[in-house]
């Protein structure tokens, strides 16, 4: 399939994996990009000289185009594109923060940026500022979240129509059906988070993959709209969160509970009970630990039958 995305990224399927902290390290990049969509590098959880490891072990691992997430929030983000430049990487999708910042700067160094948003204002802002694609990521999506609390299924076509630059859906995006249904509603390809962070591959903690798996219906909520809005998977952390923010919680406080290091202790760490689990609400329909290569491909041959089902139905 070739359309606007897999042209700019020269890729096979329009098919992205999200750049999600302690999951998305180069093995998991490598074997997205080795499978035909585009691997993607979380930076978010890595100190500079450990991003620039996984990004030479990702080139050795593969061939093909790979991107890196940087979430402009975070410290030691000048480091980080210092890193991005010297090691020559050509895709660069940034999150939570401004792209105006950045975005000319990674483009006078001949990289494609891509800006993940929540919301038209900054859809807008995004465009404004140069970037070459956007993430219109749902209410659905783990994670970092928007606090308009908009679903997928709105935010999708709204960003569409606002814009003149391609869009990529992500939120609730686990299968071919979703998939099939993102593209109708103008998306230009997908970005899936939850499906790759149990992958074989991912660097996720065993015991949070195990979770994931056992999530049900309703087990994730959206917590810490003060602070920074994240949906978390329900365990004694997200309960206190809960409780804290019930009773008027101040950011300040909010912090406080959240310290440093929480989602390390979690996702990464195997901590289930205190540590910070994000994932989506996805989560409830995945079943089984699968190689990379695996999921991607169920998913655009699902989104390939579904579309053939579609097609020869009369209307």
């Amino acid at each position: 399939m070739q359309n606007q995305i897999t042209s700019l990224f020269h890729i096979q399927y329009p098919i992205i994996q999200a750049g999600m902290v302690w999951c998305s390290g180069w093995r998991l990049a490598a074997a997205v990009s080795n499978a035909g969509g585009l691997g993607i590098i979380g930076a978010g959880s890595m100190y500079p000289d450990v991003l620039r490891e996984h990004i030479r072990r990702c080139k050795q691992a593969t061939p093909n185009p790979f991107a890196v997430n940087v979430p402009l929030l975070y410290p030691n983000v000048e480091q980080v594109m210092e890193i991005l430049v010297e090691e020559n990487v050509k895709i660069v999708f940034t999150s939570a923060g401004n792209p105006a910042t950045w975005t000319s700067q990674l483009k006078q160094n001949g990289m494609t940026v891509v800006h993940v948003i929540a919301n038209t204002k900054f859809a807008l802002k995004a465009q404004q500022a140069g970037v070459d694609a956007v993430v219109a990521e749902g209410f659905e999506a783990g994670g970092h979240n928007g606090r308009e609390e908009t679903t997928t299924l709105c935010l999708v076509p709204m960003i569409k129509q606002a814009l003149s630059i391609p869009v990529i859906a992500a939120g609730g995006i686990a299968s071919g059906k979703a998939m099939l249904a993102a593209f109708a509603l103008g998306a230009d390809a997908v970005q899936i988070g939850s499906a790759f962070a149990v992958a074989e591959e991912s660097s996720a903690h065993p015991n949070f993959k195990d979770k994931i798996i056992a999530a049900m219906e309703g087990d994730t909520k959206l917590r810490m709209k003060k602070l920074v809005p994240v949906r978390l998977l329900k365990n004694e952390f997200a309960d206190a969160v809960a409780q804290a923010e019930a009773s008027g919680a101040s950011t300040e406080e909010l912090a406080a509970l959240l310290g440093r290091a929480r989602a390390k202790l979690g996702m990464f760490e195997g901590n289930m009970e205190e540590g910070e689990l994000e994932i989506g609400q996805v989560s409830a329909m995945l079943n089984e630990i699968k190689p990379a290569a695996t999921i991607l491909q169920e998913i655009w041959t699902a989104f390939l039958a579904e579309k053939e089902r579609l097609s020869a139905l009369a209307f």
